[in-house]
């Protein structure tokens, strides 16, 4: 089995910074591309920021020079650091990862339960 625990969300008011972090964690054979999405009340999820294996990273133009990911491969970890956060920002944050648990098995993605972020004075 497959584990993907977020931490690092909470309350912030609006021009503030939080940092979430997603450890993975069980069977993992080859771990691909990690990231974060963001799900707001009656919106659908959408891509915040990718990252590959290599480091090739990937954001949402929202969030382009605010927010910034970066993954420890050695741990299995992926970060997302966030600053200058704004109202809109608020929404459950869900990690992701591209993985394989096996050789021969194919890669799918697996989810992290989510972790609450609010921007509001």
């Amino acid at each position: 089995q497959v584990q993907l625990v977020e931490s690092g969300g909470g309350l912030v008011q609006p021009g503030g910074s939080l940092r979430l972090s997603c450890a993975a964690s069980g069977s993992i054979f080859s771990l691909y591309t990690m990231g974060w999405y963001r799900q707001a009340p009656g919106q659908q999820r959408e891509q915040v920021a990718t990252m590959t294996s290599s480091g090739i990273t990937d954001y949402a133009d929202s969030v382009k020079g605010r927010f910034t990911i970066s993954r420890d491969n050695a741990k299995n970890t992926v970060y997302l650091q966030m600053n200058s956060l704004k109202p809109e920002d608020t929404g459950t944050y869900y990690c992701s990862a591209l993985l394989r648990i096996g050789e021969i098995d194919l890669a799918n993605k697996y989810w992290g339960q989510g972790t609450q972020v609010t921007v509001s004075s």
